[in-house]
């Protein structure tokens, strides 16, 4: 049986399921209607075991095989949260609620994993489990790991488990995946300065944390330039600075914020040092408080060399070998599902696609087209990993 085609007969489907999830964008731990659907249409499928309100939103099904009495179980899994992002596509099923997109396609992944349970529920070509996970607040929320803290390897244990993500790059259906360390972990930090507000016109009566703040954020840059090795791979970025509320006051406090990206506990124990230490000395300097809160939100997501070629080899029965990359290099991205992975071996792999407007970009758009084969290639990797 060739898989493509047999979802390729209900793309129209998917295309739809996909444009209602993109309209109707909610943040992590507000699927409520995602995942509403999502269990809506598992039922309709004929799964025969579904349980919701995992993690909080979460839905996971049971598929069984029709072939032979197999334990083995494999996982698959989708995110279903959006981002905080005022979306400027202009598409004909743009976001409907202000201020919130799908900017990182995973109302498409979400679309993937159901068009593979409705085929794998159909056909049941396969002998043993099929966990289909769908996850909320992987955007830096730790839905991965309040799923996780809720039981779902002991409710729902899996041998293996893996995941998809598109890759808006211009290379239509080209699949690759990365072997060993391939995802950065993450931290962000927030650290507030407690200075002395005053009026702007005696600046000498403050103690100025907007000049603090503008040197803590020269000092923090310094950390990759001059602490650590240049074989090293390391981002530290400030992304917020908030302080003052009018013209002619200096304010009292301001906020420096901002996240480290690593491939080494070794490393990120060193940037998280190195920021105490700057925040010592800057207190020290110039009479203030800083309070410095530091948290890991993701960890470093690492692909099993093995399952990373299993899937490879699934893919190749869907694209072709030619679109096919079993060793593309690490990114500095971060994801939630590396907390799966260091519970149970898997492998995560992307698919690009024709739009090149960079995830998290108010303009970025998924291409529908991949829908199809997203789903084909989840479907395939059960039955081959469940033959």
């Amino acid at each position: 049986m060739n898989i493509l085609n047999e979802i390729e007969q209900i793309s129209p489907e998917l295309e739809n399921i996909f444009k209602d999830l993109h309209a109707n964008p909610e943040l992590g731990f507000e699927e409520f209607r995602t995942s509403n659907i999502v269990k809506n249409k598992l039922e309709h499928y004929g799964v025969e075991q579904i349980a919701d309100n995992l993690g909080g939103t979460g839905v996971v099904g049971l598929i069984k095989g029709k072939n032979g009495e197999s334990r083995r179980k494999i996982g698959l899994r989708a995110d279903m949260d959006a981002l905080p992002i005022q979306e400027k596509t202009n598409l004909s099923y743009s976001s409907k609620n202000p201020g919130k997109m799908h900017a990182c396609g995973h109302d498409g992944h979400t679309t993937m994993l159901l068009g593979a349970a409705k085929y794998l529920a159909q056909t049941r070509n396969f002998n043993g489990t099929a966990v289909i996970i769908f996850q909320p607040a992987e955007e830096g929320l730790g839905g991965a790991s309040r799923m996780l803290s809720e039981g779902l390897f002991q409710k729902f244990p899996c041998d293996e488990i893996y995941g998809i993500h598109n890759t808006p790059n211009g290379k239509f259906g080209k699949v690759s995946i990365c072997k060993g360390i391939a995802m950065a972990g993450a931290a962000f930090f927030d650290l507030l300065i407690k200075g002395e507000g005053s009026h702007a016109a005696m600046p000498h009566r403050s103690t100025d944390p907007i000049v603090i703040g503008s040197n803590m954020v020269s000092q923090l840059q310094k950390i990759v330039s001059r602490n650590i090795s240049p074989l090293e791979k390391l981002v530290l970025s400030v992304t917020q600075f908030h302080s003052g509320t009018a013209y002619n006051i200096i304010p009292d406090r301001t906020n420096v914020s901002g996240t480290i990206r690593y491939f080494s506990d070794q490393v990120f124990n060193l940037v998280e040092h190195q920021i105490n230490n700057i925040c010592k000395g800057l207190e020290t300097a110039n009479t203030v408080n800083i309070d410095v809160k530091i948290k890991k939100v993701f960890d470093v997501l690492v692909n099993d060399n093995k399952l990373s070629d299993f899937y490879m080899d699934s893919a190749e029965k869907i694209v072709g070998a030619e679109l096919v990359e079993r060793n593309e290099p690490p990114v500095m991205g971060s994801e939630d599902f590396a907390d799966m992975l260091k519970h149970t071996k898997g492998a995560y792999c992307r698919i690009g696609h024709s739009e090149t407007q960079p995830l998290h970009n108010p303009s970025y758009v998924f291409d529908a087209k991949i829908l199809p084969i997203g789903a084909s290639i989840l479907a395939t990797l059960i039955e081959d990993r469940l033959p």
